[in-house]
């Protein structure tokens, strides 16, 4: 009999293994959260708030109830347990009963017979509100200016970071001020969950698209008045996430309309109503200050950094941990002083978003990287390299940096990719900017080439304890894995299968539904679930392989610890037994569960100085665009990258990582922008809200970095984050060197190319 060796199997890892909800998903054959279905299934629908702020003086329902059809209109006293709701601080509540802080925040829910009864419920509910003038500046926040509109305040979080000489100043300072738009996460899958009331037991389950099974079952229990076990989640087909499912949406209004129907209940958002439904990326505004050599080695950074989180907390706090952390960027730098800001404002709520803080930050320090190297008379490339981190130095807030930092690396490989050709005297209309429009003149046209270069966290930070569950079972050659890690198109459902295939030898891998029915997973989110749930399958594979390993020892008297697996057989390393684990688990089951964590973290000090983050990852962007400058119109050609990422597991599914994160980077450098008016949002659809397309889409050319993570259960970085981080600010310093603009802020619109 033949066998396969492990350099020879398809599927296991390193390879590129193809995702088991590729093909369905392909063929529209996948069921997302929005296909769930159930009998006598009603709809339900919420009532949002028109005004950003506004006190509430009554609500009537009485015509709501009297529609045919309509089973039943909650408000906040039909909320049997907690009020509120939150991922950090439980500051958000379920209905607005006195007040309302932003203008979609959800007053009433319906559930009836049709979509269109339950829209002409909403309709029929009377609320009297007391329009308040709305805070929407956050300096107005800071300053203490305006009332507080909520009663922790309207600071969430103040964090200084202070480190050295406080009164050193460089012989070559440069600054700036630096603006970073409200970006969506514009997942193309909305918000949709269907809930089963449980007549017997009293309880509910929930079948939702979201990131972080567990941490919604605690916070729907804890507003339902029941007992955790009474609340049983299921994941639901997601399509994209990116950190706007991390906090709860729909989820206790559709089970408590399940609950107090006695019936099952569907609700999802349509596409503006996401708008409003879920949290997005932090506006920021940040001032700089770079101290420097001549030389341009960098010697102190000053920063203030100021996000505004919006109506409620969400996860304010931790990303603006992460933007002070991260604002000397991955370069070397002895003193600091950051002072940051996270505050509530009447605008819509914004939370976790890909990159978590570093984005605003790393547009800031790259812009000032470049202003450095001009000052001090060296090329972009070189300043970077002058003072790139490496493994052993110290973060500004004292933290040692042992993971690995290929940050030089980083840059000479990203540098040394081919430039694209020059673009030609009569150009293909498709490739200039504007398009087939046909709006751009070539003798308009300018190119530019940019840099940006970004270090990243990786896992939660400031001492919170991080773990990951997963189960395997093996029994005849077929190993099952469970876990409650959200697949959000990340790939993990096929990771896990990479991992059984190479721990345990088998072909055929079962994964269980992804649902609380095991302990937790944490969030997907944080590029975490390589590391973290990653780690959780291998452990509870490779406990699993010691008991096959023990069963074979004693049944053919060889000692355990001589045995290995070899493609998909148990082989004696020192003898001739080979058996296939298939015969091997023959009439047996071995099953075994396996918790993760990561080592300890700790909080900041009041200075700032702590072990707080647990890993790093690294990366590298260039930038060439083709700017018209006429019309302010631009097109990126190319973005090449170098990726710090451990230790590539599947070659495509990190391709793809690194060119959808691109492709979101993008978005924010010149096109993705939320625009609020007094705290209204004024563009919530896809046709307002421009998002990148095929046709936006440049050249990607990838190197990835291959140096194995000492820390990292499998030697891999997560890939998810850092694509996004430094792509933004390279294509802006593309196109400021194209331009000879300032460009301070994105998204970079027309009129800021055309008039500055």
């Amino acid at each position: 009999m033949t066998t396969k060796t492990s350099t020879q199997r398809r599927g296991a890892l390193g390879s590129s293994a193809l995702r088991p909800d590729g093909i369905p998903k392909v063929q529209g054959r996948f069921a997302f959260s929005s296909d769930a279905w159930a009998d006598s299934m009603l709809w339900g629908a919420t009532l949002r708030s028109p005004h950003p702020h506004a006190r509430i003086v009554s609500i009537d329902v009485s015509g709501a109830l009297a529609i045919n059809g309509v089973s039943a209109v909650i408000t906040a006293k039909d909320v049997p347990g907690q009020l509120t709701y939150g991922l950090i601080a439980s500051d958000q509540p379920v209905f607005a009963s006195e007040m309302v802080r932003y203008a979609g925040e959800p007053v009433a829910a319906v559930a009836a017979d049709h979509p269109e009864t339950a829209r002409r419920a909403l309709d029929a509910i009377r609320v009297d509100y007391e329009v308040l003038p709305p805070l929407v500046d956050a300096e107005d926040a800071i300053s203490g200016s305006f009332p507080a509109i909520h009663p922790d305040g309207n600071v969430i979080r103040r964090q200084r970071i202070i480190r050295g000489d406080q009164s050193f100043v460089g012989d070559v300072v440069v600054e700036g001020y630096y603006d970073v738009g409200m970006q969506d996460q514009a997942f193309l899958g909305l918000e949709a969950a269907l809930a089963l009331p449980d007549d017997a037991g009293g309880g509910v389950e929930l079948f939702v698209a979201t990131q972080w099974l567990h941490e919604d079952q605690k916070q729907i229990a804890a507003c339902l008045d029941l007992p955790i076990e009474k609340v049983r989640l299921t994941l639901g087909g997601v399509g994209g996430a990116f950190g706007g499912r991390e906090d709860i949406s729909l989820q206790v209004h559709c089970c408590l309309l399940a609950l107090t129907t006695g019936r099952p209940i569907k609700m999802q958002y349509g596409r503006e109503e996401s708008f409003f439904g879920h949290i997005h990326r932090h506006p920021a505004r940040i001032f700089m200050r770079h101290h420097a050599d001549w030389d341009g080695t960098l010697r102190r950074v000053e920063a203030r950094v100021v996000l505004d989180g919006g109506a409620y907390a969400s996860t304010s706090s931790a990303v603006l941990i992460n933007a002070v952390t991260h604002m000397q960027g991955p370069y070397k730098c002895e003193m600091a002083t950051v002072d940051g800001y996270a505050v509530r404002s009447n605008n819509p709520p914004c939370g976790a978003m890909r990159g978590f803080g570093v984005v605003q930050a790393c547009f800031a320090h790259e812009s000032q990287m470049d202003k450095l190297a001009a000052a001090c008379g060296l090329d972009p490339v070189d300043i970077r390299l002058k003072n790139a981190m490496r493994t052993g130095d110290r973060l500004i807030t004292g933290q040692v940096m042992d993971s690995v930092a290929p940050v030089e690396r980083c840059i000479r490989e990203t540098a040394a990719i081919p430039l694209p050709e020059p673009l030609p005297a009569d150009p293909d209309p498709l490739l200039i900017p504007g398009g087939a429009g046909l709006t751009a003149r070539r003798g308009n046209i300018t190119r530019g080439i940019g840099w940006g270069v970004s270090i990243k966290n990786l896992m939660y930070s400031e001492g919170f304890d991080d773990y990951a569950t997963a189960r395997c079972r093996l029994a005849n050659g077929v190993a099952t894995l469970q876990f409650a890690t959200a697949e959000v198109g990340q790939g993990f459902v096929v990771l896990a299968q990479q991992i059984a295939r190479t721990v345990l030898g088998v072909d055929t891998v079962l994964l269980e539904p992804i649902s609380t029915a095991i302990g937790s997973a944490g969030s997907t989110s944080a590029s975490r679930q390589t590391w973290m749930s990653g780690g959780a399958v291998d452990g509870a594979c490779r406990l699993v392989r010691e008991r096959l390993f023990e069963h074979v020892a004693a049944t053919h008297h060889v000692d355990p610890l001589r045995l290995v697996i070899d493609g998909t057989d148990v082989v004696d390393s020192m003898g001739t037994l080979r058996v296939t684990v298939t015969e091997a688990s023959k009439d047996l089951t071995f099953d075994e569960t396996f918790e993760h964590h990561h080592r300890a973290t700790e909080e900041l000090d009041e200075n700032g100085q702590g072990n707080c983050h647990v890993a790093f990852a690294f990366v590298a962007h260039r930038a060439v665009v083709d700017v018209d400058t006429e019309l302010g119109l631009v097109k990126v050609v190319q973005v090449a990258t170098a990726q710090d990422v451990g230790r590539v597991l599947n070659p495509l599914a990190a391709l793809g990582q690194v060119e959808g994160g691109i492709a979101q980077g993008l978005g924010l450098a010149v096109m993705e922008e939320i625009v609020l008016e007094n705290g209204r949002m004024r563009n919530p659809s896809f046709t307002d809200y421009l998002l990148p397309t095929a046709l936006d889409a440049p050249e990607v050319v990838v190197s990835m970095i291959e140096e194995p993570e000492p820390q990292a259960p499998l030697g891999a970085k997560g890939i998810g984050e850092p694509p996004c981080i430094s792509v933004t600010p390279a294509i802006v310093a593309a196109i400021r060197q194209a331009t000879g603009k300032e460009l301070p802020r994105v998204p970079v619109r027309p009129h800021d190319i055309v008039f500055g």
